[in-house]
């Protein structure tokens, strides 16, 4: 099925009439676009295979163009202004921006990324598949489902002549899962000329949209030290890896899960071969947080270790590599998502509201100033892992959900933070 055909596979529910336009107290699902969904599926799952089979993970350069190749021709062809935008560090591919002028008022913002946490070869390995439930692969549900949710709700309001917005401007971004370090200017850009932003994060389990997330730094712990010949003599060494244990005996005294602030160790490195004290020793500490204060919590603990080392002659060094503030839970946010659970009530069909580690842009466009809300993706699960699925049974009505939720905004855009 072509995308100009998905509003004409529902030609019998497009016929509108007057004695529609009376409200009850919830509105009745709009049939148009709930069956224009339905008809969208079958399309939507097999381009989302297409993707999910592409490696695209952050620093993949060809797969990310590949990925992003594809998803631009798409909206090349509904009408959209296709620009390339250079990433803003080295090692990593272009990001899209898609750009759509409309008739009316709304500035709606929709970003998502390509780029997944998974290395070149995972998909042939373990490619797309799917059961009656959930569909499988690398990056299926985070964020691949809600990139391919995105076209499919522009090709459905591009197939009912929606125009009835300002403009809708689609990134496309490639470096999410690092803390987006080559993007950051453009989405300040791209947040102050938008009215609002939507996220394509997965929704999650058993369907909520998400209303605060945890902003996250990455300390690293570094220690230089000296090296000597193991046999030989080992007493001329300064060993590296010794002194990092004992910085790590200091760092574990935070939570390592729950809703407050968590820290967890994630990398670990030391020397270079088994005969060689080892000269250079690191560590890397994941901290999540609620609080943009807690950060400083974390930092002031592991460089007050770092002034007492047990091994001589030893140095360590804390340098940290900020990714996203927190998401706090806001009023901007919370509109939003009553604006989204009452469209979903129009289907029937309850959204809940959630929050999570997982960090986003969503949090950099409301530290600008524009409210957003975040987790309008499929439903999903297992991120980050070889069990990472997308729930089938949330296409459609998460396709339903975005395609109303930018028809709303387009018309009646909410007002910026004070």
């Amino acid at each position: 099925m072509r995308f100009g055909t998905i509003a004409a596979a529902a030609t019998a529910a497009l016929i509108w009439t007057p004695g529609a336009e009376a409200a009850p107290k919830t509105p009745a699902r709009n049939d148009r676009i709930w069956t224009a969904a339905e008809a969208a599926r079958p399309e939507q799952l097999k381009l989302l295979e297409k993707l999910v089979n592409i490696d695209s993970g952050t620093g993949d350069v060809e797969g990310g163009r590949k990925v992003a190749a594809v998803v631009a021709a798409r909206l090349k062809a509904l009408g959209f202004t296709i620009e390339s935008a250079p990433a803003e560090i080295p090692g990593l591919p272009e990001n899209t921006v898609a750009t759509l002028r409309g008739a009316g008022k709304g500035r709606i913002l929709l970003i998502g990324h390509i780029d997944t946490v998974f290395g070149p070869g995972t998909a042939a390995n373990r490619p797309y598949a799917a059961d009656a439930d959930k569909a499988y692969g690398p990056g299926v549900a985070d964020e691949k489902g809600g990139v391919v949710e995105g076209l499919y709700a522009l090709t459905i309001l591009n197939d009912l002549g929606f125009k009835n917005f300002g403009q809708i401007v689609y990134l496309i971004e490639t470096s999410e899962e690092r803390g987006s370090p080559g993007t950051r200017a453009l989405i300040a850009k791209l947040v102050a000329d938008a009215d609002v932003e939507l996220n394509l994060e997965p929704g999650d389990p058993p369907d909520a949209v998400t209303v605060w997330r945890k902003g996250s730094t990455t300390f690293h712990i570094d220690v230089k030290g000296r090296a000597a010949h193991a046999g030989i003599a080992p007493q001329d060494g300064r060993n590296a890896a010794l002194e990092l244990i004992h910085q790590l005996k200091g760092a574990v005294q935070f939570p390592t899960s729950g809703d407050g602030l968590t820290a967890n160790l994630t990398l670990l490195s030391a020397g270079a071969r088994n005969n060689i004290i080892p000269e250079d020793a690191s560590a890397a500490i994941n901290a999540r947080v609620r609080r943009k204060a807690d950060l400083e919590t974390v930092a002031a603990v592991l460089e007050e270790n770092a002034r007492t080392t047990i091994i001589p002659d030893t140095t360590v060094t804390i340098r940290r590599e900020p990714a996203f503030p927190p998401l706090p839970d806001n009023s901007g946010t919370q509109a939003l998502a009553s604006r989204a659970a009452a469209i979903y009530a129009e289907a029937g069909l309850q959204l809940g509201r959630t929050g999570n580690g997982g960090a986003s842009e969503s949090a950099l466009a409301v530290e600008q100033g524009a409210p957003a809300l975040d987790g309008l993706g499929p439903v999903g699960g297992g991120f980050h892992s070889d069990k990472e699925y997308l729930e089938l049974q949330s296409v459609t009505p998460r396709l339903y959900l975005l395609t109303r939720l930018i028809m709303e905004l387009g018309r009646a855009p909410p007002a910026r933070l004070k």
